[in-house]
């Protein structure tokens, strides 16, 4: 059996902007667990900088991760948030012990 593929998506928001990007990031959470291949999406916001957010997830393989990527849930979140984030960085990971 396949390991899941781990993802760490680190999401940045422009200063004044953390509130509306908490918003749009939380509304992302329900429809994602419901999707195929979903094992775990979790959301996180840093204690000490709250500009900055971090989704922890594990889906069952890389097809069904880029499904999600192509969600329309996924797309209405990047339009709501255009402009509004400072940086952002995906890493795709595989747990080795």
């Amino acid at each position: 059996m396949n390991k899941p593929l781990t993802i760490i998506a680190r999401i940045e928001a422009r200063q004044g902007k953390v509130d509306r990007v908490k918003a749009a990031l939380l509304k992302l959470i329900e429809p994602t667990r419901q999707e195929a291949g979903c094992l775990q999406y979790d959301l996180h916001q840093d204690n000490e900088t709250p500009e900055v957010f971090i989704f922890y997830e594990n889906w069952e393989s890389r097809a069904l991760l880029q499904r999600h990527m192509n969600s329309d849930h996924l797309k209405a979140y990047m339009e709501e948030v255009e402009g509004l984030v400072a940086s952002f960085t995906l890493n795709e990971m595989c747990q080795i012990g």
